[in-house]
């Protein structure tokens, strides 16, 4: 009787010693890849108003108010409101980080930005297709195939000079790192080797930036032909679109 009692014992040790060594690498792949897969598609979207207010944010009054607002529906982006100066303002989910970012599927991203009209016409086009494709339920290997086939049949735009976006809200949400929401402007260029620019070729850890030393310049990694063959220089403006100091 003790020598079953006690193998009954020794074999409820071994089944909690698995059961917690199987939770702590649960909890370590959890802490590794928070966002392993799309949330319900309910995570991601807004109320109507809130993302028109958030959009317009991105940029200063002065330029937003004349702009087409665009907001996320269950289908894609629709317009909410048709602009008459050729701004396009867009609240941006995680699925427009780089592929690698581990906050790619994030439901808590909003990219509040303000793109001109060259970056409206070449840039946001990018923005719709990865967004379309990913409502479709693609794969981020299919949703790369797909971006990298539509390019070669020329159903995606080449990058137009002087394309540039505004991003300077106080409400957005870009990342789980702290301290990650920054008043910037961003402009876009054809892809070049960062080295060729100047830009340090280390990311941190939430793949946001490579940094071009002692300056407030970054040169992000949101593209650099992965498939999309642009890069986005980062310059902070010290302000908020509604004029006050961004002291982050």
């Amino acid at each position: 009787m003790k020598r079953e009692t006690g193998r009954m014992m020794a074999a409820w040790a071994l089944a909690l010693a698995l059961s917690l060594s199987t939770a702590r690498n649960a909890q370590a792949q959890a802490a590794k890849n928070p966002y392993p897969s799309m949330a319900p598609i309910e995570k991601y979207l807004m109320d109507r108003d809130a993302e028109m207010t958030l959009a317009r944010s991105a940029a200063p009054p002065s330029i937003s108010r004349d702009a087409t607002v665009v907001i996320l529906g269950k289908n894609g982006y629709e317009t909410a409101v048709e602009g008459t100066n050729g701004f396009v303002c867009i609240v941006e989910r995680g699925w427009m980080n780089s592929f690698n970012s581990p906050e790619f599927w994030s439901p808590k991203t909003r990219g509040a930005e303000c793109f001109n009209p060259p970056a409206s016409r070449t840039a946001v086009p990018y923005t719709y297709f990865r967004t379309k494709l990913v409502l479709a339920g693609r794969s981020i290997a299919e949703i790369k195939e797909s971006i990298k086939t539509a390019m070669e049949r020329k159903e995606l735009p080449a990058l137009e000079a002087g394309a540039m976006c505004y991003m300077m809200s106080k409400d957005a949400y870009l990342n789980d790192g702290g301290g990650h929401n920054m008043a910037h402007l961003m402009f876009y260029t054809p892809l070049m080797d960062g080295a060729v620019w100047g830009a340090n070729p280390i990311d941190d850890s939430n793949h946001v930036s490579f940094k071009f030393p002692n300056s407030p310049i970054f040169l992000t990694p949101q593209f650099l032909g992965d498939p999309e063959p642009m890069d986005i220089f980062v310059v902070p403006t010290g302000v908020w679109s509604d004029g006050s100091l961004d002291r982050t």
